[in-house]
């Protein structure tokens, strides 16, 4: 498999540290709140990338953490009146059903950052000891960013050009502007842990750091996270790591590309900040998990109603075509029909190209075509009489390459775009009102939505054509 290494901007072919064996480490959230559409992107992502390497015969170890101290933890817990703890065990929670919902499989390991504190305080040691970082009257430790002379290295930017935007903020007594925190003393009403240099928590880059290594090594496989962590999160980490250690901390480093909302950047002043838990509640989760598997996952994507809409059709298409072999397999000859051969040796052509294309840097979206064609090719054969023996290959295959992009296409119960359920509430209002000319026009609209309208003694209900 070939994927883009961030730190040598050009695929590489993966070999693993350990023959057999991927290590993977993934930048998970700040639980302080429901993760949004931005957050979604490398979960699903990652997780694809997971399931791809275990389809291939690996065993994967996968490490996504949960940034349980943080400032807008404790300002969560403050404006609640609770606890920081309170606040990070909810929203766990709550990540844990979202993620769920979209497809993406539980982590081997999914570390709080409180609970390596003794770990990240020894951390912070060594690189005192070792002339890499420094504490401050204050209680503060920072990392000293000139005593590492690879610094950049992974983003690309130089020491003098991150010198001339850097400053120290009013009441910081770090040394040079580009210094970062690994350790801050405490402030009154935040949560602290005794250090050797005084009650405090730990920073924010140096909790990956800490976590990462504890589970996964000195060095490990892959390291992955939003093309928005390379500068400042991962080049730090870097820093701090190999400065630790002396040895490389991640052998492969992979980023994902942005989100924008109709085409601008996602953010809470433009009213265009959209929780996953907000969109699940119109569209389908798969339907989510489809588009963003529907583009290569280190371009841009633009998030908009009507390409959700697409990707809910899209969706259904798949549904109905697995639902059609699942039901050919009642009328299937018992015998090879003469046409069968012919598929089953198509399917080993169909796989060939899905492997192809996920080990061209995990290129989801010439995989999710090869599905898609695969669909059609079965739709076609299904329609004529075949044998039971091929039937049973076109739904195992279904199942197998749908399974590596963690698609689940068991009908569930849909849910539809507010847009339909709206049109289908003013044909009601028609036909109450005997407008039945109105009525037929809103059920061909809906018709032309993918949507077919079953009237009943409990009213209309929309059901997918």
């Amino acid at each position: 498999m070939q994927i883009f290494n961030t730190m040598t901007r050009q695929k590489e072919e993966l070999v693993p540290k350990v023959p057999g064996k991927i290590s993977m480490y993934v930048c998970g959230p700040t639980v302080y709140n429901l993760f949004h559409i931005g957050n979604a992107r490398p979960f699903i992502v990652f997780d694809t990338l997971r399931r791809f390497l275990e389809y291939k015969g690996f065993e994967v170890t996968f490490v996504q953490n949960f940034t349980d101290i943080d400032d807008k933890v404790i300002k969560k817990a403050n404006e609640e009146n609770s606890t920081y703890r309170e606040i990070a065990d909810r929203y766990i929670n709550e990540y844990y059903k979202d993620a769920d919902s979209l497809g993406i499989k539980r982590a081997t390991a999914n570390p709080r950052a409180t609970e390596h504190i003794d770990s990240i305080i020894s951390l912070v040691q060594l690189l005192i000891d070792n002339g890499h970082a420094y504490p401050t009257p204050d209680g503060d430790v920072y990392f000293s960013v000139r005593s590492f002379k690879d610094y950049g290295k992974l983003s690309g930017q130089s020491i003098d050009d991150l010198e001339s935007g850097a400053r120290i903020n009013p009441g910081e007594q770090k040394l040079d502007p580009l210094d970062f925190a690994l350790w801050k003393g405490s402030k009154p009403g935040e949560p602290a842990w005794q250090s050797p240099w005084g009650p405090g928590r730990p920073g924010w880059h140096i909790e990956c750091s800490a976590m990462s290594m504890s589970i996964l090594g000195e060095t490990f496989d892959i390291h992955c996270g939003g093309q928005d962590l390379v500068f400042p999160h991962h080049e730090n980490e870097i820093a701090q790591s190999e400065a630790a250690t002396g040895k490389p901390f991640a052998r492969y480093w992979m980023h994902n590309g942005f989100i924008n909302i109709n085409n601008q950047k996602m953010s809470k002043s433009l009213n265009n900040f959209f929780l996953v838990r907000d969109i699940t509640n119109s569209y389908d989760p798969r339907a989510v998990r489809l588009f963003m598997l529907g583009a290569h996952y280190r371009n841009p994507v633009n998030f908009s109603d009507e390409l959700m809409e697409q990707a809910q059709s899209a969706l259904t298409r798949l549904i109905t075509a697995k639902e059609r072999i699942e039901d050919a397999k009642t009328n299937a000859l018992p015998y090879t029909a003469l046409n069968d051969e012919e598929f089953i040796r198509s399917v080993k052509s169909y796989k060939e190209a899905f492997i192809a294309a996920m080990d061209d840097d995990l290129n989801t979206a010439d995989a999710l075509g090869v599905l898609f064609d695969f669909a059609r090719a079965s739709n076609v054969f299904v329609t004529e009489r075949c044998g039971i023996d091929a039937v049973n290959k076109a739904s195992s295959f279904f199942d197998e390459l749908s399974g590596v992009l963690g698609l689940d296409l068991g009908r569930k119960d849909t849910v539809y775009p507010k847009e339909a359920l709206m049109i289908l509430a003013e044909r009601t209002a028609a036909r109450m009102e005997k407008d039945f000319k109105r009525a037929d026009e809103l059920r061909e609209k809906l018709k032309s939505m993918g949507f077919a309208v079953e009237d009943g003694k409990d009213g209309a209900r929309l059901k997918p054509l």
